[in-house]
């Protein structure tokens, strides 16, 4: 089955979790949606991310985000998991893990990658937005683990870019000027849409205060 690119529907589907049955569609409904994959229960690397996931639950909450997890592994694998992510991470486990030992899930969105491993699945994450189209998609090895600022950063800028006319440069952080899109040339709009004016460093290049979100 070929990948996922950016912009195709995040495929569909009904897996059972620790928190119960999922339909993935209905369970997103109006919320963006970070579903991201690890390699197995019990292992040190995820640990520490599921930890990581659960205390961001504010920061995710902000910004109408929900998470949910997938491995390989059983609901009953999950469910003794759990209490040693709690234990170890000081925190409560507040977003649900996919089961998906007949692999349906891994397979609709190509977790398995047979020259990293032929069973388990690779360390991949999809931000989805509300009309469940693939907004990004970062892969890490299993050895990585995954930097979550970044994975916040690149929400904040997904939805600032989704509402305004704008682009976000390298090393973005909200709060900081952003780019005007080089499409908008119409010197009325741009008065219009950035008051607060903006500093043409090129003529491509035109750098703006961030719009409010």
């Amino acid at each position: 089955m070929p990948s996922l690119r950016l912009g195709d529907t995040a495929p569909d589907f009904e897996q059972d979790s620790s928190e119960g049955p999922i339909k993935f569609h209905q369970w997103l409904g109006d919320s963006w949606g970070v579903l991201f994959s690890h390699p197995a229960d019990f292992t040190p690397v995820c640990t520490t991310e599921l930890g990581l996931t659960a205390k961001l639950k504010d920061e995710f909450a902000k910004r109408n985000v929900k998470a949910i997890a997938l491995s390989v592994d059983s609901v009953d694998s999950h469910s003794r998991w759990i209490p040693d992510i709690e234990r170890t991470q000081d925190t409560r486990v507040n977003f649900p893990i996919i089961a998906d030992a007949d692999r349906k899930v891994s397979e609709l969105y190509d977790l398995i990658h047979p020259n990293a491993n032929t069973t388990l699945t690779v360390r991949s994450l999809f931000v989805i937005d509300p009309a469940k189209k693939v907004r990004l998609i970062i892969t890490y090895p299993a050895s990585t683990g995954r930097n979550f600022d970044e994975i916040l950063r690149v929400i904040d800028s997904l939805q600032l870019t989704e509402y305004h006319s704008v682009a976000t440069p390298g090393n973005w952080k909200d709060g900081d000027d952003v780019v005007i899109v080089p499409s908008l040339q119409d010197p009325d709009v741009i008065k219009q849409k950035f008051p607060k004016g903006y500093t043409a460093v090129t003529p491509y290049l035109r750098l703006t205060p961030q719009p409010n979100r």
